[in-house]
């Protein structure tokens, strides 16, 4: 109760905060964020090829990524196959390093176009997959 009256006396009146309601909306609050946050969607969704052995590597390098649909982004932002090669030698200079991330879906035709600026631009690309859980020769 917000008021409340001692022995009938209205100057003996004391008043106290009511944090319940403000308590509820808090708890509501919470729970919609915690709903909402499982569906947004993080970063690319990028499935890359699994392979026999990876290389493990410690380098801080730009990555490209090429989407299922074929679309390429440079990190996040969504680049053109002819202004890839112009961004990293501005970035990086002499001997540029590249991650590349490529869905497993994607047309061989675009990763060997992207392949290829690389290759006349002496681009080295650091192709990224991830291992298989076991080795399916034995």
């Amino acid at each position: 109760m917000a008021f409340s009256k001692n022995n009938g006396r209205p100057e003996d009146s004391i008043a106290e905060i009511n944090i319940t309601p403000f308590v509820d909306v808090v708890l509501v609050l919470l729970i919609i964020f915690m709903i909402t946050a499982g569906v947004v969607e993080f970063g690319l969704n990028i499935e890359v090829p699994q392979t026999r052995e990876v290389a493990t590597t410690a380098k801080d390098l730009d990555t490209i990524n090429i989407t299922s649909d074929g679309k390429i982004y440079y990190d996040d932002d969504p680049i053109s196959l002819y202004d890839i090669v112009p961004r990293i030698k501005a970035k990086q200079g002499e001997k540029p390093e590249v991650y590349v991330r490529i869905h497993k879906t994607v047309p061989y035709e675009t990763v060997a176009q992207v392949l290829a600026e690389f290759g006349a631009a002496h681009i080295s690309p650091n192709l990224i997959t991830k291992p298989m859980e076991r080795d399916p020769r034995r």
